[in-house]
């Protein structure tokens, strides 16, 4: 009877020790479970874009040079003058072309002397001739020099007409209307014009129809067409956007840092003069839109869990099929933050026409982490739009990353947002993005 008593109580000792050993353990893997950081997957609108930068810039701009040299000697507009055309901007000290017109009429007259008298010498040899007084070879003498000084005449009447030329040339016409935008000369400057005109006015016609030449790189072109939409904003301008149409794509490329790019000229309107000539445009071409589609952050189709979270929620099978998905998912793959996010919304990997596959880990409501492999559309950078899908619904929440503090020792699913099992959606905003 005794034997039985510490037989029994031996037996309550090590099952005493057994609860205790797996209430710590359950302490502990409660204590170690991670947090994880949930975003919905919602339905909404989603627009696929490339982005480049451009430079606004008039439609048609005229560079006003002079074909003669000399001091500028009357300087008759400015910045920002509105001028039309046929108004005289400027003037070039006439004096030298002037005395270049006195010349060359000082030697069309001698010119026309020296034919008179050619003329008459040869109306004289002909006379001559023909009494036999002179041999023929005097009048064919005669002949020949009277078409020398004709000919001189006319050279002279070239000259002539060259150097009134050249002095017309000293006033500077507005070749177009426009405004003056750019002004290289002041009064008094002298200007030489013996190799190349200089550029003394640039005039830009019409700056309520204006153009943007953006750069496009070579990965992106294809996806551009003529007639799309654009989007673009100014930094001189912030929290406006402004729309444009794409003209035409140029066929001439060009390189630089070994990066092929091709200019797209954008035509935008201008009615209230707000966008001026120089301003670098932040462009944004739509490619593809949807409407009314699942869509899930970029962030959660990213998210691949570590092998011990896979064995520690009961999900070591799903880590072939993550393995094997995650890597064929392009627009989970362009994702990032600032300029370097923008100059990754290029969808031509396959994104834009709807050809990747992802996966999207979620948990069931007993705790355990589960699994759907998805067909993803296009994207805009911080979300993809969900075309074909198993157990993805509107309103479910999916995994799109661990939080950065630990998970509550409660498994509650009431407890903080922080538990693993609570579904709610996570603290910080940040990852809404896109939504």
């Amino acid at each position: 009877m005794h034997l039985n008593k510490k037989v029994i109580v031996v037996i309550g000792l090590v099952a005493v020790t057994a609860v205790t050993a797996l209430l710590i353990r359950h302490f502990v893997s409660a204590q170690q479970a991670p947090a994880f950081r949930f975003t919905t997957v919602q339905r909404g609108d989603i627009q696929a874009l490339v982005s480049a930068t451009g430079t606004l810039n008039a439609v048609t701009t005229v560079s006003v040079g002079t074909q003669v040299s000399g001091q500028v000697s009357a300087l008759l507009v400015d910045f920002n003058d509105h001028v039309k055309k046929g108004q005289l901007l400027a003037r070039i000290d006439p004096t030298i072309a002037q005395q270049g017109v006195a010349d060359a009429q000082a030697n069309l007259e001698k010119a026309q002397a020296q034919a008179n008298q050619a003329s008459r010498d040869q109306n004289r040899n002909r006379e001559l001739s023909s009494d036999g007084l002179i041999a023929r070879s005097t009048l064919e003498q005669g002949r020949s020099a009277l078409k020398v000084a004709q000919a001189d005449v006319k050279s002279a009447s070239v000259a002539l007409q060259r150097a009134k030329q050249n002095l017309s040339f000293t006033s500077i016409y507005a070749p177009i209307d426009g405004v003056v935008v750019e002004r290289n000369v002041n009064n008094g400057q002298t200007v030489a014009a013996s190799l190349s005109a200089p550029q003394l006015f640039l005039i830009a016609n019409d700056l309520s129809h204006m153009q943007i030449l953006a750069q496009v790189g070579e990965s992106d072109i294809e996806q551009i067409k003529q007639g799309q939409s654009v989007k673009f904003t100014v930094q001189a301008l912030p929290g406006q956007t402004f729309t444009g149409t794409v003209q035409q794509v140029r066929l001439q490329s060009t390189t630089a840092d070994n990066v092929v790019n091709y200019t797209v000229v954008v035509t935008l309107e201008n009615p209230d003069g707000k966008l001026l000539p120089g301003m670098t445009a932040r462009v944004d071409f739509l490619v593809k839109s949807a409407t009314n589609v699942l869509k899930v952050s970029n962030a959660a189709l990213r998210y691949k869990p570590s092998a011990e979270i896979l064995a520690q929620f009961g999900a070591a099978t799903a880590s072939k099929d993550a393995t094997t998905t995650a890597g064929s998912n392009p627009a989970a793959a362009s994702g990032g933050s600032g300029d370097a996010m923008r100059a990754r919304r290029s969808q031509g990997s396959g994104a834009a026409s709807g050809n990747g596959f992802g996966t999207l880990y979620f948990l069931e409501t007993k705790g355990k982490l589960q699994v759907a492999r998805v067909r993803v559309g296009i994207s805009d950078g911080a979300s993809t739009e969900v075309l074909e899908q198993q157990s993805v619904t509107e309103g479910m929440k999916v995994i799109d990353g661990l939080a950065s503090t630990t998970a509550s020792t409660s498994q509650k699913p009431a407890a903080t947002p922080n538990n693993p099992l609570g579904g709610g959606q996570p603290s910080g905003g940040a990852r809404g993005r896109g939504f």
